[in-house]
Parts: C-alpha cells; sequence; structure tokens
C-alpha cells in the first residue's frame, strides 16, 4: 500500500512532538526516504506538471514544520545558504541534486557577504534524503529535471537569510 501524504504528515508530527531536536529530525529524514521511494507517493504529490518550483503541501499550525514539493523543470544551482533560524530536509524524488557542503570562514555581517570554504561533495539520488540543521551551509545544483520533497522546521517565505560567497581554502 502507498504512503499517503495524511499518513506521511502524522508520522512526521508524531517524530516531532517527541524530539523535535536532531534525533526527531533524522527519523523524519527516514520518514522522507520512505516517501521519495514511494513511486505513488512521488507521482500524487510532487507532480511534475506542477506550475510552481516550490509547492506548499502542508503546514503544520502547532509545530510550525512545513511540507513542500519542489520541482525543477530545468538545470539550476543556487550559491551557498542556510535556513535562517529553521532546519530543512531535502529528500530526492527524481533526478539528481549535486550538494555541496561549506564551512563558514566568515559570518556575514553589516549588509555584507560572509565566506565560504566548500568541504564535501556528494549526490542525492531518488529515495536518498539529507538533514540540514540549523547553521548548515550547503548548495544544490541541478543539471535538469527534478523533483523532491523538502521540509522546512518553518515556513522560510520571506525569512532573510545570510549570503555567502566561496573563497579557496
Amino acid at each position: 500500500m502507498s504512503y499517503s501524504l495524511e499518513a506521511f504528515v502524522a508520522d512526521c508530527r508524531a517524530a516531532l512532538q517527541h524530539d523535535p531536536g536532531p534525533a526527531g529530525r533524522d527519523v523524519v529524514k527516514q520518514l522522507v526516504e520512505r516517501a521519495t521511494g514511494d513511486a505513488q507517493f512521488v507521482e500524487t504529490n510532487i507532480r511534475p506538471d506542477q506550475e510552481k518550483e516550490r509547492h506548499l503541501l502542508y503546514e503544520d499550525p502547532d509545530l510550525k514544520f512545513c511540507v513542500l514539493a519542489h520541482v525543477y523543470h530545468d538545470a539550476k544551482g543556487s550559491s551557498p545558504h542556510d535556513h535562517g533560524p529553521s532546519w530543512a530536509i531535502y529528500g530526492q524524488a527524481s533526478g539528481t541534486t549535486d550538494m555541496t557542503d561549506y564551512r563558514i570562514i566568515e559570518k556575514a555581517h553589516d549588509g555584507q557577504p560572509g565566506k565560504a570554504v566548500a568541504v564535501r561533495n556528494y549526490a542525492l539520488t531518488p529515495g536518498t534524503a539529507y538533514v540540514y540543521n540549523e547553521g548548515d551551509l550547503h548548495a544544490p545544483s541541478r543539471s535538469g529535471p527534478t523533483r523532491l520533497l523538502r521540509i522546512e522546521g518553518i515556513n522560510l517565505l520571506g525569512v532573510k537569510r545570510d549570503k555567502y560567497e566561496v573563497v579557496q581554502g
């Protein structure tokens, strides 16, 4: 039987109510891997014909976490970023996201970007997920169409996040 969005949300809620910290997030990561490994869940909730890149599937009224479907029709990348005061979990549903993790060399300040150095490169492939805790800096790159399930600790629309420049370490 396929994993439904309702069951997924209930399982995430239970995990985060039990432990809202890194251990609870690790349980949610495993749930994301289960969901992104379920072809029917992906086709129902992370549809390739989705019009916007970012689609809110669920926002918890009490715990504030969000479940999002991201669909990229073409290649796309971003510069190093964190998730402001929040955490996020990326789960790959289709395609591949090449991810680079960074270490902050100099924090952003007074409107100036911070400086960061790359420390690790890896690929997110269908059915895999990764937790980015508060302050974790990373940059995704996609060479073609991809779909992913993303969980945010809070809805990040409108949340100010610092910018970073890559420097050689």
